[in-house]
């Protein structure tokens, strides 16, 4: 799986249109071939700062998106930003899940099972 972090920190008068861009061109992703996630935060210290991170199955489905039109249209908000775009790309390979927590809880003695 590979992830995708992107980080903008934008300038203040120049939010909304920014979050503006940001909705139209982000798509659900069912319609986006082999995206398995997309997700936008922002930052609790700092308003200005957003955080959009998104999941691939491989690294050529992404390469696919970054050479999209709507991946243009992420590129072209930096008149809308104080610093460049942050991009970072994360390749993972393994993947633990609450088991793992409840596995280093145990051994420490704080146990207390969290089941869904």
């Amino acid at each position: 799986m590979i992830l995708v972090r992107i980080i903008m920190n934008v300038l203040p008068e120049k939010q909304k249109e920014l979050l503006q861009t940001l909705l139209s061109i982000i798509e659900p992703p069912e319609k986006v071939k082999r995206s398995l996630s997309f997700s936008m935060f922002r930052d609790i210290k700092d308003q200005n700062v957003f955080n959009l991170i998104s999941e691939w199955e491989t690294r050529q489905h992404l390469e696919q998106h970054m050479s999209s039109d709507r991946f243009s249209v992420l590129l072209g908000t930096k008149s809308l930003l104080k610093e460049r775009l942050n991009i970072q790309i994360f390749t993972v390979s393994d993947i633990d899940g609450i088991e793992a927590v409840n596995s280093i809880r145990k051994k420490r003695n704080y146990f207390f099972p969290y089941k869904c």
